[in-house]
């Protein structure tokens, strides 16, 4: 049955009309509980339906609609909770528009939280969103479970964290300045994860295991396993030592890549054969520092989570830079002053720094790091509110679902890189507020910057979710939007609900629009002064009409925001043959990679050499399956086949002379294969062929179609490989990876036999032009007159054990049966009345997302079946979707933190850095905090007539393919 998914969640109490503060709401109620699919389709993936559970009982409150509050507020609202109140008593100022980008110029003088929140709400529907502006008070903020500030003094971050520690609210607080920002989290004592890092439990076939104190268990070869040291794990499927597989967990200690130890088995009985092993995630509990040791904590670097190991005391410094600095705004109520007016600011703040040191006893003090942040601290820029944010959000999302580890409890960033090289640069200019919405970025870069920014042509590759982060940080940032710059964005999709989830441009009244066209008109909004154009091409060889070399040379930099890795080497190689930057990132759940290709510079993004080292063997799909993904694979393939590649074959046949005599040229196999298929969907049923007349007729192929796959073949295999078969080694043939299945007998009153049924014969109606039905009843009437052929298993027919073997007789060529039976289709092929008589096929593109198109439906009831032929756990909707349909788990946070690194690369290609040491790579993990900064390499230079050649130049030469070296940093394939 097809499930309706729909997500509420209930709304919070109002406040009784004798409060003291104001509270506006915009509220959507529904009296259900389940989850959205939908929308929340790709973050499940990431989260769980546990998780988003709990998140959606959680309110959380968001202190300060800046640009970090309402980058916070956007990433937490689309992320499904239950409620969120927005705070703020400020109203809307110049310097604001530079990176709030929910705040309009007619919004100035006006409440921030007021103007945001009917943007905020228009986010996500399902969750309830409120402003609030009055002042925070313990009233308030014990009406929530998280609470989050921003923009906030050192003394309401005490007070108001020692509140919340006490009362058991998760307390977080994230603040940036200039080019610098701050995280904290305390979700109080024994705050307890369920999951560390919300990996898929490692799992592992079982080759033997030795009657030892302790145990040793060695794994099959074909991989390595993926289990560390301590790691607890449970055994499934053991015969002989079955004492295993009633043990709830066990400890392992690693010895290899293909063996561990366990407990003492010495006792148990003899290991036979069989068995699976799988990690079992612990909870564990984490203490977070009490309020009385907060004030010691503020001086504790221990505290500090190290996110760039090559910053360590920079950030250190930043720890104690951040409290001198809420001192000097207590002692002069404002911030220092921008560079231009340095003054005593810059040495002020340095004193107090050094005053906290007397205490803290660091060894390096970084003193340049601290002027910096004063001369800058000013400044309010969206890309580094981008990140912040993302990270603040992400730990929002921890509180909330007891997912991922949560941060301990400090963590600092900068990017002072981003400054201009020559540190003279920024002397002369006047830096202070000229009432343009561009204020708080001129704060930091002067106003020359600024107008260099806009006179800026870039192209944007791609208005998915990074896309969309991209455009909102370029209409903030200005780029491109002066009379001399532009920007062209191209995307040839489509939005759908599923977008709607972490694309935060779009809206559900956008469904079924270009991407690009509603991208742009939406930063349009956001910033009036855009001038970009939208295209719905495709980057490849067909439009290099369009996009050709005047069009690149015409450009600053390029910006790839792609889904595929062919789609960025292609762009990477316009890049590097017309000699322009290009940035480029991607994410894949809460992991991250952003890469910056600079010309003369860096290398670029190069071709993809890495292999598919999770393919899987033929053999395996088509006999021997012993995981999930191969059934499903296997289920893929044949919809893919059957209602597709074959009516496409029938469609070439039909108007093409030559399709019989060129699809002999592939081959007798491949041929033989492609011509039957032809043959049997163009002769009718009656004929001896199968093309139906009527839906009867579907359900009649469907019903034959399941007994050949579920149990003949299944017959077949066994007839030639019997149960107690042995190797010539004297091992049993089925241990090992190879599950011996067993045949299955049709049965009407079971759902799943039955929903393959239903699903097949739509499907198969669907490519004739044929209607069916989801009544099962009717369905059922129709199989109590379907005859379905007995079968017996033929000693003749070989099946294949290992791909090799199968190559060696695809090279042998056919037999003469097979040759005959090609012979024989190849006349009736060539009988003008078959082709006259026959009519058009309509071949099905797998579509994952649309519940009513039976894809799904086929998929995961033709993947089970195959599951339990071969005692393989079965797969439900959600986890067979995510297979088979080959998704890519995605969430706003860890989209909106990729976009934000990716424009602080984009500042120091605008100011044309020249050394290497001022660009990073990144790779990171926000389940975790992991994260990887590093130079890019250099690129290579090759020796042409004894003559250094730089790679650009050569590739200006030869072509973009000479220049291929790739980023060692690229771990993961990355895709939006």
């Amino acid at each position: 049955m097809r499930l309706c998914f729909v997500c509420a969640y209930m709304l919070c109490d109002k406040p009784s009309s004798d409060s003291h503060f104001s509270l506006e709401t915009v509220s959507y109620t529904s009296n259900m509980s389940d989850i959205d699919e939908g929308f929340y389709s790709r973050q499940l993936y990431v989260l769980g339906h546990d998780a988003m559970h709990r998140m959606g009982t959680t309110d959380v409150l968001i202190a300060g609609m800046r640009g970090l509050g309402v980058e916070i507020a956007k990433n937490v609202i689309l992320s499904g909770v239950k409620s969120v109140t927005v705070q703020d008593e400020g109203q809307a100022v110049w310097t604001d528009l530079s990176s709030q980008f929910f705040l309009k110029e007619s919004h100035l003088g006006q409440n921030r939280a007021t103007c945001s929140l009917q943007q905020l709400s228009d986010l996500n529907p399902r969750v309830q969103v409120s402003a609030h502006t009055g002042a925070l008070d313990e009233e308030l903020l014990l009406r929530f479970q998280v609470v989050v500030l921003t923009d906030s003094s050192l003394d309401e971050q005490k007070r108001f964290g020692e509140l919340c520690h006490s009362r058991g609210i998760r307390f977080i607080v994230a603040d940036t300045r200039g080019l610098c920002g701050q995280l904290f989290c305390d979700f109080g004592e024994e705050f307890e994860v369920l999951d560390k890092d919300g990996e898929t439990p490692a799992s592992a076939i079982i080759q033997g295991i030795t009657k030892d104190n302790p145990g040793v268990v060695l794994c099959m070869d074909d991989r390595r396993h993926s289990f560390s040291n301590g790691d607890r794990v449970s055994f499934s499927e053991v015969q002989g030592m079955t004492e295993l597989n009633s043990m709830e967990s066990v400890e392992i200690k690693v010895r290899g890549p293909y063996s561990f130890s366990i407990c003492d088995t010495s006792g148990f009985s003899k290991y036979e054969r069989g068995g699976i092993v799988t990690e079992v995630k612990q909870p564990f509990k984490v203490n977070f520092v009490t309020p009385l040791l907060y004030a010691l904590a503020l001086l504790d670097i221990k505290l500090l989570t190290m996110n760039d190991f090559g910053k360590i005391a920079r950030h250190q410094t930043l720890h104690l830079a951040f409290q001198a600095l809420h001192g000097f705004v207590k002692k002069e109520q404002r911030l220092p002053r921008p560079r231009y007016q340095v003054g005593e600011d810059a040495d002020t703040l340095l004193n107090m720094v050094r005053e906290l040191n007397a205490v803290a006893l660091l060894e390096e003090l970084d003193e340049a790091a601290v002027r910096s942040l004063s001369f800058t601290a000013r400044g309010d820029l969206a890309p580094i509110n981008a990140f912040i944010g993302g990270l603040a959000a992400q730990e929002v999302i921890k509180a909330c679902s007891r997912k991922f580890t949560p941060l301990r409890q400090w963590l600092y960033f900068d990017a002072l890189e981003c400054l201009p090289e020559e540190g003279d640069q920024l002397e002369e200019g006047d830096f202070s507020s000229v009432c343009t919405r561009h204020d708080g970025q001129i704060a930091v870069f002067g106003p020359a910057f600024q107008e260099k920014l806009e006179r800026q042509k870039y192209f944007l590759v791609g208005a998915g979710a990074i896309g969309c982060e991209l455009l909102k940080n370029f209409a903030l940032i200005g780029l491109g939007a002066g009379d001399e710059g532009h920007i062209t964005v191209t995307d040839m999709d489509f939005i759908e609900k599923s977008n709607l989830n972490r694309q935060f441009l779009f809206r559900p009244k956008d469904i079924g629009k270009p991407k690009s066209d509603a991208a742009a008109k939406a930063v349009r909004e956001m910033n009036p002064r855009m001038n970009i154009t939208a295209h719905q091409n495709r980057l490849g060889p067909d439009s290099e009409g369009l996009y050709d070399y005047n069009f690149f040379m015409g450009l600053d930099g390029v910006a790839a925001a792609l889904d595929n890795v062919e789609g960025r080497v292609y762009l990477d190689g316009c890049c590097v043959q017309h000699q322009k930057p290009m940035l480029e990132g991607g994410t894949l759940g809460s992991k991250g990679h952003t890469l910056v290709v600079v010309p003369h510079l860096t290398e670029s993004y190069g071709q993809d050499t890495s292999t598919p080292s999770n393919a899987i063997p033929l053999c395996t799909l088509k006999n021997f399956p012993h995981r999930i993904e191969h059934t499903l694979q296997w289920a893929r393939d044949h919809f893919e086949g059957q209602f597709k590649q074959i009516p496409e074959s029938v469609n070439l046949y039909l108007r093409d002379e030559g399709f019989v005599e060129r699809t002999l040229g592939h081959g007798d196999a491949e041929a033989l294969e492609v011509l039957e298929g032809v043959w049997n969907n163009l002769e009718s049923m009656k004929d001896g062929g199968q093309r139906p007349t009527s839906w009867e007729d579907c359900v009649s192929w469907a019903r034959r179609k399941w007994e050949t796959l579920y149990n003949n073949d299944i017959c077949q295999l066994l007839h030639c490989f019997p149960p107690e078969q042995v190797t010539a080694t004297g091992l049993p043939f089925w241990s090992g990876s190879k599950r011996c299945p067993h045949p299955l007998t049709f049965d009407p009153n079971n759902s799943t036999h039955m929903e393959y049924v239903m699903a097949a014969a739509n499907l198969y109606g669907q490519i004739y032009g044929i209607n069916g039905t989801r009544d099962f009843a009717s369905i059922r009437k129709i199989l109590e007159t379907v005859n379905v052929p007995s079968f017996t298993p033929k000693s003749s027919v070989k099946i294949h054990v290992t791909d090799k073997e199968m190559e060696e007789d695809k090279e042998k060529g056919t037999d003469e049966a097979d040759q005959a039976r090609l012979e024989e289709l190849k006349g009736k092929l060539a009988s003008p009345s078959l082709k006259g008589s026959a009519v058009q096929m309509y071949p099905v593109d797998f579509e994952k997302d649309d519940d009513t198109n039976f894809h799904m439906d086929y998929i995961v009831a033709a993947s089970n079946l195959r599951a339990e032929n071969y005692d393989i756990p079965a797969a439900d909707r959600h986890q067979s979707k995510l297979i088979a349909g080959r998704i890519i788990p995605a969430i706003a946070t860890t989209t909106a933190a990729v976009a934000g690194l990716m424009c602080l690369e984009l500042y120091k290609l605008v100011q044309g850095q020249q050394k290497l040491s001022s660009y990073r790579t990144s790779y990171f993990m926000l389940s975790v905090q992991y994260f990887v900064w590093a130079q890019p390499r250099r690129p290579q230079s090759y020796e042409v007539s004894y003559t250094s050649v730089h790679p650009a130049a050569l590739s200006h030469i030869l072509g973009p393919k000479v220049y291929t070296a790739r980023q060692t940093l690229t771990v993961y394939t990355f895709i939006i």
